[in-house]
């Protein structure tokens, strides 16, 4: 079975201001390492280079062993992965495992679970792979401009029992904010993308190039894991004419289903694996095509027929994929804890308007939720900060904070998250995975597993969990950028 994406070919341009020639576009190959019980020793080194995101000139980018994406790593569940990490870049570092429940000492987070690796040295990152699924990897240190950059790479953890298809391919999508002349814009963490929607860019990847195609066959299964690594940008896709089934959510299965409203939805550092039958006619295209932001559509890529079916219809194999071994949280009996986002630009009039509205006649509970955002928004106005939780900005420059949650070790646990702000936000807890239980005070219909959470304006999200890895992890904004002006904590597992 091939992993990678057959390479497709001709031109693709960008998407908004910046104009080049793509003539050429290769769709990459995700450089691999062997899923072999010999070869989980591997090394990454993160340095400066070159890059071809658009043909035909290179351009500066922080890399993994070269190359971006870093080199996708597969291994299979229950097997044990070494790391070594060594900083060849000119400011410190570290490398955190988006996604996998690792050791906290393993988790990546400078000042808070480790020391940042400085320019010239090295570390060490050692954990077993528990769960089964599509994760990723990237600096936790300055993350809205290392990760922007460049440095970020795929983690593949397969099952010992996968679901059967002809190919297994990732798409790590990539957004770049570039230049007229091709280059990284260097306008990291501005005051404008702190306080709105964080640093969208305007040309975005697959694996690294802006391509024009991805070879496909007439009969073929496909399982498409797709990995957001972009700071802000939230895609919706569209794969027009072609019946995607969601199999997977942050790399945690999920009872297969049809993406609602057609548009398989992913806020930055979310991953959904899908199954795809390619059900087009032999030598025809097909466009996959971004739909999240109104007015702003794009064509991402086109799915490319080959001229000979590999087979009339698509099999009809099995797509339920194993649980991992994830402890089932008692709902009813767990603690609630309440979080509260507030901040951004617009952030006071939401911030007022719910706060008022959960006033009126409210118990004492959502009285409780009202202060927690109106002390945001008093901190707000007398803070340089931007984005806060609980009335509490964050120091990003740090990330050593004092914990906001204490939970009890192997208890479950209820976190309420209320969204007062005009922007969305993709919630991303270390350490763990939770179910997402109820949006708005409705059940959600899947019950999902997931370790980020989209968050939109003015929803309340409930989550459920069992606290069972010890130690001080962060939960933050996936927005790099909101991470960056304030919105970041910590909660204690002890």
């Amino acid at each position: 079975m091939s992993r990678y994406p057959a390479p497709a070919l001709t031109r693709r341009a960008f998407i908004a201001s910046a104009a080049a020639s793509a003539t050429g576009a290769m769709f990459p190959f995700l450089p691999a390492s062997p899923a072999t019980a010999a070869q989980h020793e591997i090394s990454l080194r993160a340095a400066i280079g070159r890059v071809r995101l658009v043909p035909p000139g290179e351009m500066a980018a922080w890399l993994y062993n070269g190359t971006v994406p870093g080199p996708e790593i597969r291994l299979r569940q229950g097997e044990r992965l070494r790391v070594a990490v060594d900083n060849a870049l000119p400011e410190e570092t570290t490398i955190h495992w988006h996604g996998v429940r690792v050791p906290n000492a393993m988790d990546g987070v400078p000042n808070l679970t480790q020391k940042p690796i400085g320019a010239g040295e090295s570390f060490v990152y050692e954990f077993d792979a528990t769960d089964a699924g599509t994760f990723w990897y990237h600096p936790h240190h300055k993350s809205f401009e290392q990760v922007a950059r460049g440095l970020y790479g795929p983690l593949i953890i397969e099952e010992l029992e996968p679901v059967r298809v002809d190919r297994d391919v990732t798409w790590m999508l990539g957004d770049w904010r570039l230049t007229k002349s091709g280059a990284i814009s260097e306008d990291f963490g501005n005051r404008h993308d702190i306080h709105h929607n964080g640093r969208v860019g305007n040309t975005v990847t697959i694996n690294g190039r802006v391509p024009d195609g991805f070879a496909v066959r007439k009969g073929e299964r496909i399982r498409l894991r797709l990995i957001n690594a972009a700071t802000a940008r939230i895609f919706g896709l569209d794969f027009a004419g072609h019946e995607p089934v969601v199999i997977a959510l942050d790399g945690q299965p999920v009872a297969p289903h049809a993406p609602d409203n057609g548009l398989v939805v992913l806020g930055p550092a979310m991953r959904v694996d899908l199954i795809i039958d390619m059900n087009g006619s032999a030598g025809s295209r097909a466009a996959v095509t971004d739909r999240f932001y109104e007015g702003l559509e794009f064509r991402l890529v086109d799915l490319v027929y080959d001229a000979t079916p590999l087979r009339e219809r698509a099999p009809d194999w099995p797509l339920a994929l194993p649980a991992n071994p994830l402890p089932e949280p008692d709902v009813k009996g767990a603690p609630r804890n309440e979080v509260v986002f507030t901040g951004g630009m617009m952030g006071e009039m939401v911030a007022r308007d719910m706060g008022e509205s959960m006033g009126r006649g409210a118990s004492g509970g959502k009285m409780g939720h009202t202060n927690s955002m109106m002390g945001g928004m008093m901190r707000m106005m007398t803070s340089s900060a931007a984005w806060f939780i609980n009335g509490v900005a964050a120091d990003e420059a740090s990330h050593d904070m004092k914990p906001m949650l204490a939970l009890a070790k192997d208890r479950s646990h209820v976190i309420a998250m209320t969204n007062a702000t005009a922007w969305h936000h993709p919630i991303h807890l270390h350490g763990h995975s939770f179910r997402v239980i109820s949006r708005n005070g409705q059940p959600t219909r899947h019950q999902e597993w997931q370790d980020t959470v989209l968050v939109s304006p003015r929803e309340k999200v409930e989550i459920a969990f069992v606290a069972d890895n010890p130690g001080d992890w962060m939960f933050h904004c996936h927005v790099l950028e909101h991470q960056a002006g304030g919105m970041m904590a910590v909660f204690r597992v002890a």
